[in-house]
């Protein structure tokens, strides 16, 4: 579902939206598991989902906030089973992110979802990392994937998941954190994030997006983040804005989901035009297109159309997330260089 403020976008603009290299850096890949693929994948794997149709499982799609959501996406996940299906689910995904123009990605990946149910963390990441290896081949789209834990499991939980994924720290850029924000605060994983860190990788965390503004400055003196998953509600408070700048803090917002959670009613009531002219590095992202009806391209034109961005406005929010991106020097130079081509025309 795409929003309605969509048909009303500057066709120029809807150009310049097609051309720009496009970084994402929020999007759940367990969140991009199509119907079409859930129900191959559950033919596959013998595996009974709760739907009698594509259409019956795509019309389920409908959430009233965040948990409503979650029960349904923990559920999907339930057909994800083999090694082959984590490349098939990554493939699927950067199909359509090639064909939105993205150039680079970082995605999570959540393995307590998958080694609760007995599956093997390396089936997990060695099917993510398949399909990103192929991935790279035929659309030429670099990555950095992005273990993320459950903060609704137990701390011990998250410090189990990260020894257990030391193998393949050479592949992973970054843990994160996600799931459920009320109730569940990001202090007790200050330890786990800490022994990431020495690790050699960098923090993101999801926070301000059902829960308020103090729960980003929260997050980010806890777990010394480099990017703030969501933030939205950031701009309800000048300081917590003002401290995501001076401490040089990329916010990751995904329109599209704010809108179908209800976290605003309308594209118009999004809060991503006050961060930008308070000089927050916000992006654009798609989070789990899958549930909420659009890739990052239906996300740059729902907010551009819903706020009535401009061209230096979307030039803005693409550098940002070149910037903010984990990405070498030398790949930032080569997008940057790309965005300017695009923003020149």
């Amino acid at each position: 579902m795409r929003s309605d403020a969509i048909g009303a976008l500057d066709p120029e603009l809807s150009l310049l939206i097609d051309r720009l290299p496009k970084v994402e850096l929020h999007v759940h890949l367990e969140g991009t598991l199509e119907p079409e693929l859930a129900f191959r994948l559950a033919l596959r794997n013998g595996i009974a989902l709760p739907f009698a149709s594509v259409e019956e499982m795509r019309a389920a799609y409908e959430f009233s906030d965040l948990q409503s959501f979650l029960n349904v996406y923990y559920a999907a996940c339930a057909v994800l089973v083999a090694r082959e299906d984590f490349r098939d689910l990554t493939r699927a995904y950067l199909a359509r992110a090639h064909a939105d123009g993205v150039r680079h990605v970082e995605p999570f990946f959540d393995p307590q979802t998958h080694t609760e149910r007995g599956i093997p963390i390396a089936d997990v990441i060695g099917g993510i990392l398949d399909g990103l290896a192929e991935g790279e081949r035929e659309y030429g789209i670099t990555s950095g994937l992005i273990l993320s834990f459950l903060r609704h499991l137990p701390v011990e939980a998250a410090d189990a998941e990260l020894a257990a994924a030391e193998p393949w720290l050479d592949r992973i850029v970054a843990v994160g954190l996600d799931s459920s924000e009320i109730g569940f605060p990001p202090e007790p994983f200050a330890g786990t994030f800490a022994r990431a860190r020495s690790l050699g990788l960098r923090t993101v965390a999801h926070a301000g997006e059902e829960a308020d503004a103090s729960l980003v400055a929260r997050t980010i003196d806890a777990l010394e983040v480099s990017r703030i998953d969501h933030g939205v509600r950031a701009a309800d408070d000048p300081t917590v804005m003002r401290l995501l700048v001076e401490a040089g803090v990329t916010l990751t917002a995904c329109p599209n989901s704010n809108v179908r959670l209800r976290v605003f009613p309308s594209m118009e009531g999004s809060t991503i035009r006050t961060l930008l002219d308070a000089g927050v590095a916000v992006t654009i992202n798609s989070d789990d297109p899958a549930y909420f009806g659009g890739y990052i391209g239906d996300n740059y034109r729902g907010i551009t159309a819903g706020l009535d961005l401009q061209a230096a406005d979307l030039h803005r929010l693409a550098a940002n997330a070149i910037n903010g991106s984990f990405a070498t020097a030398a790949r930032k130079q080569e997008l940057l260089a790309e965005l300017a081509l695009a923003i020149a025309g």
